[in-house]
């Protein structure tokens, strides 16, 4: 049985309710269908630069800007790696909205698949590793860690799944995606792609909890800023065997959610600079409608009267905003309409 060792710290704490509360915020904002798909192209290029980056790809954003825009026929192994990573997260986007994929041993062999294919011999190409597997700092040219035996692999995989499982209506969902991110890196299930696989397959767990990063987030970007610092926290130094029972998960946890944060706040203000105008900005009137209706469920006429000064016309004309926004939906009609969220 797989019983991870962290602890909820007041740090740990305060990321969660915050990201909690970043994420209502933009939920109660409606951006046009044109600002959305700009920001969702613009973050599959942030993260198919910055994940690969991670992993050395020496391609600058701009290059990999031109790669996906054109999408060259010849292309050399490091523009290969960027059109793999960004087809997986076109693919894998796609599936999250048909609701087609929850994440299995077999579904991690497809996504190392996408983003190893053709850079790797075919035999290493969508299957769980068969032989030993070394992790080399190439700044000092040695080994730093040892994964666990290729035997174990599958066990250790289905213990994690198991404890995602056993664990979802009773641990938050950002604490089961750090969990997951860092047992998969010390499993190193692959004989490549771990690192890659390992986000994509995190997106996709955060996506089936409830925070989907495909469209507009990319927090490969906040790893990339600091890469130093993303090994130190996500990776391990030494024997698998060795250290794997004093593993502890909170420092990395700490810093997986600070990732989730500062990525967050990145789109907001992007998400601010497309559309601030006199149609799309929310006064304070309208946010007490809508924090009305999360507290109780539904709003009436009657019920904001109590809470405005505004006249009926008025009021009439706020209700309206934010149905045309997209924010709030009308239900029933004369005295028995009342609003709730879309």
């Amino acid at each position: 049985m797989f019983k991870p060792k962290y602890t909820i710290t007041n740090k740990l704490l305060g990321n969660i309710k915050r990201i909690a509360e970043i994420v209502t915020e933009l939920n109660t904002r409606s951006f046009s269908k044109v600002v959305l798909l700009d920001m969702e192209r613009r973050a599959r290029e942030i993260s198919a630069h910055s994940s690969t980056s991670i992993e050395g790809n020496p391609l600058p954003l701009t290059e990999v800007k031109k790669i996906l825009k054109n999408k060259p026929e010849f292309v050399r192994d490091s523009e290969k790696e960027v059109l793999n990573y960004n087809n997986a997260l076109i693919e894998l986007n796609g599936l999250i909205k048909a609701d087609k994929i929850s994440l299995s041993v077999g579904w991690l062999e497809k996504i190392q698949k996408m983003v190893t294919d053709g850079l790797i011999e075919k035999h290493r190409w969508g299957h769980i590793r068969k032989e030993p597997v070394f992790v080399n700092d190439p700044r000092i040219g040695k080994t730093i860690y040892w994964p666990p035996d290729h035997q174990e692999v599958l066990p250790l995989l289905e213990k994690l799944f198991d404890f995602l499982e056993k664990n979802n209506q009773s641990v938050d969902p950002l604490i089961l995606a750090g969990i997951f991110h860092k047992q998969f890196v010390v499993i190193h299930p692959f004989i490549d792609g771990n690192g890659r696989t390992a986000r994509l397959a995190t997106k996709i767990l955060l996506a089936r909890m409830g925070l989907d990063t495909f469209n507009l987030f990319s927090f490969e970007n906040y790893y990339n800023q600091n890469v130093t610092r993303y090994f130190q926290e996500v990776g391990l130094t030494g024997n698998y065997y060795d250290i794997k029972d004093s593993l502890d998960f909170t420092a990395w946890l700490e810093y997986f959610t600070d990732g989730i944060i500062d990525e967050l706040l990145r789109v907001e203000k992007e998400l601010e600079k497309e559309t601030v105008s006199p149609e799309t900005v929310l006064r304070d009137y309208h946010k007490k409608i809508i924090g009305f209706i999360k507290e109780k469920g539904f709003i009436t006429d009657k019920d904001y009267s109590k809470l405005t000064d505004r006249a009926k016309p008025t009021r009439n004309l706020d209700f309206r905003k934010l149905i045309d926004l997209g924010i709030i939906v009308k239900v029933g009609k004369g005295k028995a309409t009342y609003y709730k969220l879309k």
